[in-house]
């Protein structure tokens, strides 16, 4: 079993040798093949020529480790507008921003919400919907995505 922590550490230091901030991963297996994302940023953004770059440091780190047995595609790509959400210092850039977040288990009967990131402290996650804030502990958030621009005057 390939674990997202483990391939993580190995894959930091390759992208950070380019240049580049490895902004998440993710490891999906099913079928034949497995499927390896990789997203990184810059200061600068991402060009398809920078992803090309990357890919090929990371895959000869992949190649000599060896950490995934079997057939698998990589792909490298910046994490988009829409950007997937990883780490409480990730959650603190984007406070003032509308997210979709999903759930591990349900919290009050959902599992789905989208709101507004109000902060994050303590291992907690502040998502303001209409006039409610819910306080959601960060480790039984599945995914969170940003869906747009912050309210203006918001960030």
């Amino acid at each position: 079993m390939v674990r997202t922590a483990q391939l993580h550490a190995l894959i930091e230091p390759a992208v950070r040798a380019v240049g580049f901030q490895l902004w998440g991963l993710e490891y999906k297996t099913g079928g034949k093949t497995a499927l390896l994302q990789v997203f990184i940023d810059g200061p600068e953004g991402v060009s398809v020529e920078d992803c090309a770059r990357v890919s090929r440091q990371v895959s000869s780190v992949l190649d000599v480790d060896e950490p995934i047995r079997g057939e698998f595609t990589l792909e490298v790509s910046s994490p988009g507008l829409d950007r997937n959400l990883y780490t409480p210092e990730q959650y603190q850039l984007y406070i003032g921003y509308p997210v979709k977040l999903r759930l591990r288990y349900p919290f009050e009967g959902q599992r789905r919400f989208s709101g507004v990131l109000g902060g994050v402290d303590d291992g907690e996650v502040s998502l303001i919907v209409g006039d409610e804030e819910y306080l959601l502990p960060l480790e039984s958030i599945e995914r969170a995505n940003i869906v747009g621009q912050p309210a203006q005057g918001k960030a």
